[in-house]
């Protein structure tokens, strides 16, 4: 990459409308222009024009179906860098939260969400250390499933096939707990898996998500997981 294209994409995120579309699309859905516009507070033709910068950029994939417009994070490579930028930006004293809704959305998003397609905050972090605790998961040397890692996925019944550049396993920087949680093929699988099953369930209209008494008894039968640690 030449220095020039370096800086074109670093200006792409140098924009704190740009930004907030970013993160509203790291729940790894499409979006409509409209829908991001309200999101980020901002006039429908202001929305329009920062979408543009983004598709061109590469940045964003852009879908129409009839008179909608959605766009999404271009892949899983772009999910990453906005997550990574966010954990590296957050700042060491959190703003406080503007009201009781608020306050418990942020607890919400912390205890545990999705970025992108795969597990983040304490649950994310959590999993990521069961799984490394018994073996199943390396982080020594850079994030890697181990043989046993892989029968414990098959015995989930999923087969981790790589698929193109993205890796089978791993790491993301999580931005609320400042520390690697599992994301790659085997994240987004798993992550897939507990929605799938049950373990668990998306809550309020951000990324968070909440497990399920089913997938308390889940995590701790498969992970030996301390239930108190997922609530």
């Amino acid at each position: 990459m030449a220095p020039k294209d370096l800086a074109s994409l670093a200006a792409l995120f140098a924009d704190e409308t740009r930004a907030a579309f970013l993160l509203a699309l790291l729940d790894g859905r499409a979006w409509t222009a409209g829908e991001l516009a309200r999101h980020a507070r901002v006039a429908p033709s202001t929305a329009s024009e920062h979408l543009g910068k983004l598709v061109a950029g590469g940045v964003l994939a852009e879908e129409r179906q009839g008179r909608h417009r959605y766009v999404r994070l271009a892949d899983p490579g772009i999910a990453h860098l906005v997550e990574d930028l966010a954990a590296r930006s957050e700042p060491d004293v959190p703003e406080a939260p503007r009201g009781l809704r608020a306050a418990s959305a942020g607890q919400a998003m912390a205890r545990g969400r999705t970025c992108y397609d795969h597990l983040a905050g304490r649950l994310g972090i959590t999993v990521t250390d069961a799984l490394t605790a018994r073996g199943l998961l390396r982080q020594d040397t850079g994030f890697a499933l181990t043989d046993p890692g892989l029968a414990w996925f098959e015995g989930l019944g999923i087969t981790l096939v790589p698929k193109g550049r993205r890796p089978v396993a791993r790491g993301c920087l999580d931005w609320t707990e400042r520390r690697q949680h599992l994301a790659g093929l085997a994240g987004a699988a798993l992550c897939r898996h507990a929605l799938d099953a049950g373990w668990c369930v998306r809550i309020g209209s951000e990324r968070a998500v909440k497990v399920t008494a089913a997938g308390e008894r889940e995590l701790h039968a498969r992970l030996g997981i301390d239930p108190a640690a997922l609530r």
